[in-house]
């Protein structure tokens, strides 16, 4: 029997490479997208709207999920909108699921659950300490998921950050990756000594397909281990394309509750998934800048 992934959110950052990740191990790939869908095996569906995402989900009858649709930008306007996609929308596809249940279902959480926790190493036994409203949402998501345990074999993944080729500007990086490339003369930015992992994205993809397979049903970071601060991201990419940005500092850029620090154990991934790779960021870059 052919395996048949369903893959929220296929139209997004992740969602194009856990795609081409699953494809390449045998799936047959299915997608939702809030927008008409493009692809083939996408299909359109509000998560909000119950009934909808029901006959969908019961139309492709996956054997394993992947659900990755979601508000991801911390700083989005509209927070009540990000609760009710986050939360609620979770909420209309583990019921949906429920129906007929699939072989593995993998949550994306987030590693901002554990907010300004401090230090490096930060593992799945660190208590949450989420620092803002999308934090605050993912941590909800997880806890709703726990009450579908019994009824679906859920994994929650909490990723650490990571970038590539396809991202929105909005996100650090690539934004980084944007004014380098386009030679800007001036960067504006926020506080550039946060220090973060930047994984590949085609790195993680990679994992989310391997968990897919394993369901391990816990829940597991998807870490490197190590961290960059935005200064070393700004000398690396400086270096790699030979072009000088002033970079400008604006205290609007500064978000409250930002997490300084953010550092994952990647030691139980590495359990579970023993081929999980991380690629240096330098490599990443030179990747993105083409």
């Amino acid at each position: 029997m052919a395996r048949r992934a369903l893959i929220t959110g296929i139209e997004g950052f992740t969602g194009r490479y856990a795609a081409e990740a699953l494809a390449a191990r045998g799936f047959e790939v299915h997608g939702t997208s809030l927008a008409p869908a493009t692809g083939p095996g996408w299909h359109q569906v509000d998560l909000a709207d119950a009934a909808w995402l029901s006959a969908v989900v019961a139309e492709i009858a996956p054997s394993h999920v992947l659900h990755l649709a979601g508000i991801a930008y911390v700083a989005a306007s509209d927070i009540g909108d990000m609760y009710a996609t986050n939360i609620m929308g979770t909420r209309n596809l583990l019921v949906a699921l429920a129906a007929a249940p699939p072989d593995a279902v993998v949550l994306a959480s987030s590693a901002s659950v554990y907010g300004n926790a401090g230090g490096d190493g930060l593992d799945e036994t660190t208590p949450p300490c989420p620092t803002n409203d999308y934090a605050v949402s993912k941590l909800a998501m997880e806890f709703l998921a726990a009450t579908f345990a019994d009824r679906l074999p859920v994994t929650i993944t909490r990723p650490f950050n990571y970038t590539g080729i396809g991202q929105s500007p909005r996100f650090l990086i690539a934004k980084i990756v944007a004014a380098f490339r386009d030679r800007a003369p001036v960067l504006t930015l926020g506080n550039i000594e946060v220090a973060r992992e930047f994984s590949d994205v085609r790195d993680v993809a990679d994992d989310y397909a391997a968990l897919l397979e394993s369901s391990p049903r816990t829940t597991v970071n998807l870490a490197a281990g190590v961290a960059h601060s935005i200064a070393e991201v700004l000398a690396l990419a400086t270096a790699i394309t030979g072009h000088h940005i002033a970079i400008e500092s604006d205290p609007a850029l500064m978000r409250g509750g930002e997490i300084i620090r953010l550092v994952g154990c990647p030691a139980k991934l590495r359990q579970l998934v023993p081929a999980s790779r991380r690629r240096p960021l330098e490599e990443t870059l030179r990747w993105m800048l083409g």
